[in-house]
């Protein structure tokens, strides 16, 4: 693969300090990417779904959608315990309560979204919104509650905001499995080697930032929607885990556990290919 790889990532905390070292230029010899795309990660699902990106994070969510068209890689993604969205209302209630509310939501193809719907306690509509609006949104009363991700579960309480109920935990507790939140994808006609350079330069990336984040601080904070330092390092120190350096056998049981969830409640038949880049069998199998 002569040409640079184009690469979208969002611009929370966790995904610059991953990617920081291909940024900054900092993983000589790895395969060559383009400017990164950064976005919203709806916006990065949605790009996805039209192919528009060679490599690229997503939801998991978003995932029965694409494979077709894209492998999964094993580093670089955002799984773990104790990190996944917060269902928040403006006033203390129950979820009965919020039966027929009104939900603001940071995406369709959000695994936010998904673990509402696989909740089923919240029947009433939803609006969209790009994620920093919700908390917004919520404080004001134009919604009802709001589900909240990245950095809003470190900062809700400062807006006066309620807990309604940890959709992660939720999960955590329903399976004994780690929450499947976002993962890094490639398009499969790239081709197997390019896939594996691909992830070897993100564990490389994500390497580096850990030996050097003092280096990679500034191009962390530029693009951060929360500008508090300590948050930052909260949200870095949630969202990068040892399964954002390689999935694992527990984490790709997780992933397929979701994924067969998802496909179920949008009505999709996932592919019987392999899921990832490196395996050689269908799915099913």
């Amino acid at each position: 693969m002569d040409r640079p790889l184009s690469l979208g990532y969002s611009p929370c905390p966790n995904d610059t300090f991953i990617f920081s070292g291909i940024a900054l230029g900092r993983v000589p010899g790895s395969q060559r990417v383009s400017e990164p795309f950064l976005a919203d990660v709806e916006v990065l699902n949605q790009k996805a779904r039209q192919g528009e990106l060679d490599v690229t994070k997503i939801s998991f969510n978003a995932l029965v959608h694409c494979l077709d068209h894209y492998w999964l890689l094993r580093s670089g993604g955002a799984l773990g315990r104790g990190c996944g969205p917060l269902l928040v209302t403006g006033k203390p209630c129950t979820l009965e309560d919020l039966r027929r509310a009104t939900v603001a939501i940071p995406g369709r193809l959000t695994t936010a979204n998904l673990l509402l719907e696989l909740l089923g306690a919240c029947q009433g509509p939803r609006v969209e919104m790009s994620f920093e609006q919700v908390m917004p949104a919520v404080a004001s009363g134009a919604v009802e509650a709001g589900v909240v991700i990245h950095e809003g579960r470190f900062t809700y309480e400062g807006l006066g905001l309620h807990l309604a109920l940890d959709l992660g935990a939720w999960w955590e507790e329903t399976t004994g499995l780690p929450l499947p939140l976002g993962c890094i994808v490639i398009r499969r006609d790239l081709g197997r080697e390019a896939a594996r350079r691909m992830d070897e330069a993100i564990v490389s990336s994500l390497d580096w930032a850990r030996r050097h984040e003092d280096e990679a601080w500034p191009y962390i904070r530029r693009h951060a929607q929360e500008m508090d330092p300590q948050v930052i390092h909260r949200h870095i120190e949630t969202f990068v885990n040892d399964f954002s350096r390689n999935v694992g056998p527990e984490g790709e049981q997780a992933i397929r556990r979701l994924l067969e969830q998802a496909a179920r409640a949008a009505d999709v038949k996932i592919p019987d290919r392999p899921l990832f880049w490196d395996s050689q069998e269908p799915r099913s199998q």
